[in-house]
């Protein structure tokens, strides 16, 4: 794989792992607002499935971070 390919694969799986991420923030978006905007009115079971997608939005998060540095340290000067 040429140093360019390498670099464009870098740069679709940062991109797929944003997406993802957008897509898990907008669903806790929603849960939340399902809520009246908060954890306090959510159920038992609202309240886990908040916590773990919490998690993984986190996971994602600093896996975004880690690709972006990645990347940074990667780029080639013009």
């Amino acid at each position: 794989m040429t140093d360019d390919e390498n670099m464009l694969a870098r740069v679709q799986n940062y991109r797929k792992v944003v997406l993802i991420y957008e897509g898990l923030n907008k669903t806790i978006d929603k849960l939340l607002m399902d809520n009246d905007g908060g954890t306090e009115n959510m159920s038992p079971k609202d309240l886990e499935r908040y916590r773990s997608m919490a998690r993984q939005r986190d996971e994602l998060l600093d896996e975004m971070r880690h690709l972006e540095q990645q990347l940074l340290e990667n780029d080639d000067p013009l």
